[in-house]
C-alpha cells in the first residue's frame, strides 16, 4: 500500500519550483555589505531616467539609501560626481563607471532604468563585483523615428532616396489601436514628400522614401524633418528626426564604370566622403554596348544624358574599359584608372625618391610598410610634362615603376592610376584605410583647382547626434592638430565654442538641441556647414540577469535532491 504525500514533500517542491520560477522571471536584487570600505554607488543619469515614465527622483532617493553615506557617482555618457540636477546625457555606458570603481574597495552598486546601452560588451569579471538595482520606467506606448540613411550630397537633378527606420514600443491602450500613420518630410514647415507607414505590432520596421532634389528650393546645406504624423503616442520628442545634406546646382564628379567592380565600388563610397561634393555613378555592365545605368537605383540611362553630365562635371573618372577615353568630351578634370595590359603580381607601393610629388603634402603620414600590394600594375607611356606622384616594387625587390602620374593638358587637370587591386587598402581599414582615403582626397584636391579637402581644416564626423550626445569631429588640415575656433549660430542667435583635437585629430562639441550653421575660423571658405542636435535620445531596455547568483541553482538542486531521497524513504514513486 502506498503511502500519501505528506506536508514535507509539497514543501520541498514548492521550493525547488519556486527557485526555477525566480530563475526564469529572473528579477533584481541588490545588497550592501556592512564593514571594509564605504559603499560606492553608481547613478544613471541618462536622459531616459527623466524622460517619459522615468524615475529620476525615485532612483535619487534609492541611491542615497543604499550610500548609507558613502559615494555616489553619476554616470552616463560619461562619468561625473554626484549632482540632483536632471540628467542630460543621451546615453547610459556603464563601462567607464566599472573601470573607475575597480580602482576602490568595497561593495558597488548601480542604480539604473535598466538601459544600458554597453552591458553586454562588459567583461564577465568586471560585471559581477557591481549589484544592479532597476527602477523601472513607467509603461507607455511610444511610435518613434529611430535613423534616416541616404546620400549626404545631390545634384540638384538627382532623385533623393530616404531609408527611414521607425517602429513602436509598449502597449496600446484602448483608444490607442492606431494601425497606420503618415511619414513626411519637411523642410521649414513646407511638405516635400510624404506617405502612409503602417505601424508594427512591436519593433522597427524600414521604408524608403523618394523625392526630386529639386523641390528643395535652394542649393547649398539644408536640414530635412522627416516625422510620424496621426500618431497619438506619449513621448512625442521622438516622433521625428533631422537629416542635413548638401544640394549642388550640378554634379562636380561624374564617375563612369565599365564596368562596375569592386575598384569602382569602393571609389564612390570614398569619393563621398572626402571630395565633399556630390558625386554621381554611371556604370555599364557590358562594356562597349553604351547600355549605362544610375549607380545608386541600376535605372537606364540614355547615353546623351551620360553625355551632359560629363560635359558639367569637374571631375570624370573613366575607370575600366580603355574605349571610354574619346567617347565623351570632358570639359573638366579628367582621372584615369587604367586597367588593360596590366602585369600580376605584388606590387608594394611607396612615394617616388625625389619626394617632390605633388601629393607629397597629403600622403606624409602613410606607414607604407603596412599597406598590403597592389595585385596587377599597368604601363604607362612615358611624358615629358608628367610628375611621378607614387611608385611601386614587384616583391620590393624589382626597379620602380609608376603607379600614379599627374599632367596638365591645355589647363586641365589629368591623372592616372595604373594599380589594380587597391580596394585592398580601404577594405582592411586601419592604416590601409587612412591610406586609401588620404590618396583618394590628395588626388581630388589636385585635380580640382580649388580644392575640396586639404584647404579645410576640420570637418564633422557625424552631422546629426542624438540629445545629450556630442558632436564629432576630425581635423583635415594639413600639420599637427591645433585648437580650432568655432562660430555657431542658432536661428540667428550666435555662439562662439573651441574644438579642442586630442593626438589623434579628433574633438568633441555638445551643444543643445537645434539646427546649427557653422563656420571655422582659419579656413579658406569651405570650412563651413550645417549640423544638428536632435530632441530625439538614444537608448533602450535591457535586461539585468539574475542567474548569475549560484546560490538559486543550489536551492533548485537541493530542493529536488531531497525530495527524492525522501521519497524513496517513504516507498513513493
Amino acid at each position: 500500500m502506498r503511502r500519501r504525500v505528506t506536508l514535507g514533500f509539497a514543501a520541498l517542491r514548492a521550493a525547488a519550483l519556486g527557485a526555477l520560477v525566480l530563475l526564469v522571471w529572473n528579477p533584481t536584487a541588490a545588497r550592501v555589505e556592512a564593514g571594509g570600505a564605504p559603499p560606492l554607488v553608481l547613478l544613471d543619469a541618462s536622459l531616459s531616467m527623466a524622460g517619459h515614465g522615468g524615475r529620476w527622483h525615485d532612483a535619487l532617493d534609492t541611491a542615497r539609501a543604499l550610500a548609507q553615506g558613502g559615494v555616489i557617482w553619476r554616470f552616463g555618457e560619461r562619468v561625473a560626481g554626484f549632482d540632483t540636477l536632471p540628467p542630460t546625457d543621451g546615453a547610459s555606458r556603464l563601462a567607464p563607471a566599472l573601470d573607475a570603481a575597480a580602482a576602490r574597495s568595497g561593495p558597488v552598486t548601480v542604480v539604473s532604468d535598466g538601459a544600458i546601452a554597453d552591458l553586454a560588451d562588459i567583461p564577465p569579471d568586471l560585471a559581477r563585483r557591481a549589484r544592479i538595482v532597476v527602477v523601472p520606467r513607467t509603461p507607455f506606448f511610444d511610435a518613434f523615428v529611430s535613423a534616416i540613411d541616404g546620400p549626404r550630397r545631390v545634384s540638384s537633378g538627382d532623385t533623393l532616396r530616404l531609408r527611414v527606420t521607425y517602429g513602436v514600443g509598449g502597449m496600446r491602450d484602448a483608444r490607442g489601436g492606431m494601425r497606420k500613420a503618415t511619414l513626411a518630410v519637411t523642410l521649414e514647415g513646407r511638405r516635400l514628400v510624404s506617405s502612409v507607414a503602417p505601424l508594427p505590432d512591436s519593433g522597427i520596421v524600414s521604408t524608403e522614401l523618394t523625392l526630386p532634389a529639386s523641390r528643395i528650393p535652394h542649393p547649398g546645406w539644408t536640414v530635412l524633418d522627416v516625422r510620424l504624423e496621426g500618431v497619438s503616442d506619449s513621448e512625442p520628442r521622438d516622433d521625428a528626426r533631422l537629416f542635413v545634406l548638401e544640394v549642388s546646382p550640378q554634379p562636380s564628379v561624374v564617375l563612369l564604370a565599365s564596368p562596375p567592380d569592386w575598384e569602382t565600388r569602393f571609389l564612390a563610397r570614398t569619393l563621398e566622403d572626402v571630395a565633399r561634393v556630390p558625386v554621381r555613378t554611371f556604370v555599364e555592365a557590358e562594356p562597349g554596348r553604351s547600355r549605362w545605368r544610375d549607380g545608386a537605383t541600376l535605372e537606364g540611362r540614355a547615353p546623351s544624358e551620360v553625355a551632359r553630365a560629363v560635359a558639367g562635371a569637374a571631375l570624370v573618372i573613366e575607370a575600366g574599359d580603355p574605349a571610354l577615353v574619346g567617347r565623351f568630351s570632358p570639359k573638366g578634370a579628367v582621372l584615369l584608372w587604367l586597367s588593360s595590359r596590366r602585369l600580376d603580381g605584388d606590387w608594394y607601393a611607396q612615394p617616388p625618391p625625389s619626394g617632390l610629388s605633388p601629393l607629397a603634402g597629403a600622403l606624409a603620414g602613410v606607414a607604407w610598410d603596412s599597406l598590403p600590394p597592389a595585385t596587377s600594375l599597368a604601363e604607362l607611356a612615358p611624358d615629358s610634362p608628367t610628375s611621378v606622384a607614387l611608385v611601386a616594387r614587384l616583391a620590393r625587390r624589382g626597379p620602380p615603376r609608376p603607379m600614379v602620374t599627374l599632367s596638365e593638358h591645355a589647363g586641365a587637370r589629368h591623372a592616372a592610376i595604373a594599380a589594380g587591386g587597391l580596394y585592398r587598402w580601404a577594405f582592411r581599414g586601419g592604416a590601409s584605410g587612412e591610406a586609401y582615403r588620404a590618396l583618394v582626397a590628395g588626388l581630388v584636391d589636385w585635380l580640382l583647382t580649388q580644392g575640396a579637402g586639404s584647404r579645410q581644416l576640420v570637418l564633422p564626423v557625424t552631422y546629426e547626434v542624438p540629445n545629450g550626445m556630442p558632436l564629432l569631429w576630425r581635423w583635415t588640415g594639413s600639420g599637427a592638430p591645433r585648437d580650432v575656433v568655432l562660430s555657431l549660430a542658432l536661428e540667428h542667435t550666435p555662439r562662439v565654442d573651441t574644438l579642442r583635437f586630442d593626438a589623434g585629430g579628433r574633438a568633441e562639441l555638445r551643444l543643445p538641441p537645434g539646427v546649427y550653421r557653422y563656420g571655422a575660423s582659419g579656413g579658406e571658405g569651405a570650412d563651413r556647414g550645417v549640423v544638428a542636435v536632435d530632441a530625439y535620445s538614444g537608448g533602450w531596455l535591457t535586461g539585468v540577469a539574475l542567474r548569475d547568483r549560484w546560490w538559486l541553482f543550489a536551492v533548485a538542486i537541493a530542493a529536488f535532491t531531497a525530495e527524492w531521497a525522501w521519497r524513496r524513504r517513504e516507498g513513493l514513486p
